[in-house]
């Protein structure tokens, strides 16, 4: 009866789960994680003086109806290809699992086998798996008023946050709003940037800038000609109003982004300026100077007469160089005939 007893406790000794000399120690036992990164479970064990472990598993803990059971990691399709070894036979059981997944929330377990006993983890790691989620208050300000950027997760211990916005970073998460910081705002964890959350539209409001107007034909204009004026601002404004110089005041003569101008005429020219506005505030244009010219029949008879004198005049002075060079060629000298009868004879 004795020697049976024996072999039991031998038994049990060699397969059960360990004695006091044997411990598994977390370096972070609550670790948050977001979601698509990686986390490492660090991890250190001990064990009698001269065991040697043959053999090192990590569990994951989990209900199968009201049980509580421990299934091996490699024993999980979710966890194919997806989990990385750190640790050695010695004294090292890390663990790193990759591109985490919500259902990768719970409790793991770590346990190694010397060639005398078989020890585990009486504690577990808690994995807690997040995502960020970016806010800003408001999201809807005008020009020179504060916006506060927030980024939230479940993890009690907010790692270091980084913001971006259009894929820049931001210097600071409180600001002034100017129109430039208009855009699309998102936040990671430092050291994992590529995992950026969704993210969150900051719209900042602004009085019109830069104001312009378009002339249809620019330069010099005459009676009858079609001209229209186009105003531009941005952003697009609410209201314009188009004004004209007369004698050093400037009086409205029309309304909307196009002052159309048909069959101009003499008292159409002038300076001539746009103002828009919207919900912030309002902005001018710069004066644009349109100058428009009389035509007059008496001045067109006029121009004809004194284009048709000119061309009889080049006409007249043509006739008169054709008529003195033919003269020329027909006067001869006396000598010049003497020199040609002479050679004549001699011939």
């Amino acid at each position: 009866m004795e020697r049976i007893t024996t072999v039991l406790v031998l038994l049990i000794m060699r397969k059960g789960t360990g004695t006091s000399s044997g411990e598994v120690t977390f370096e972070n036992p609550d670790p948050c994680a977001l979601k698509g990164s990686s986390v490492e479970f660090k991890c250190s064990y001990r064990y009698n003086e001269g065991e040697t472990v043959r053999k090192t598993l990590w569990y994951k803990g989990d209900f199968l109806g009201d049980i509580w059971t421990r299934t091996k990691l490699s024993d999980l399709p979710s966890y194919e290809n997806r989990t990385e070894y750190l640790g050695d036979q010695k004294h090292n059981c890390s663990i790193a699992i990759h591109d985490v997944q919500e259902n990768d929330t719970g409790h793991y377990y770590f346990r190694f086998d010397t060639e005398k006993f078989g020890y585990r983890s009486k504690k577990s790691v808690q994995l807690s798996v997040t995502e960020l989620s970016a806010s800003m208050y408001p999201d809807r300000v005008r020009a020179g008023e504060d916006v506060k950027l927030e980024c939230r997760t479940s993890c009690q211990q907010l790692p270091s946050i980084i913001w971006f916005k259009d894929g820049r970073p931001v210097a600071k998460p409180v600001f002034q709003a100017q129109a430039e910081d208009s855009g699309n705002y998102s936040c990671a964890i430092e050291g994992q940037e590529s995992d950026k959350s969704d993210p969150v539209i900051l719209i900042v409001q602004y009085a019109p800038l830069n104001v312009s107007i378009e002339m249809s034909h620019p330069g010099l204009m005459v009676e009858g000609s079609n001209v229209s004026l186009t105003c531009t601002a941005n952003p697009a404004a609410d209201s314009y109003t188009w004004y004209k110089d007369f004698s050093g005041s400037m009086l409205q003569v029309g309304s909307g982004q196009v002052l159309s101008l048909p069959s101009v005429n003499v008292s159409h020219s002038g300076l001539y300026l746009c103002r828009v506005r919207n919900s912030v505030g309002e902005g001018n244009s710069m004066g644009v100077l349109l100058t428009v010219y009389e035509t007059d029949t008496t001045d067109i008879n006029h121009l004809i007469l004194r284009v048709g004198f000119g061309v009889k005049a080049v006409i007249v002075l043509l006739l008169t160089m054709i008529i003195i060079w033919a003269c020329k060629k027909m006067r001869v000298s006396p000598v010049d005939k003497k020199e040609h009868s002479h050679a004549f004879l001699v011939k």
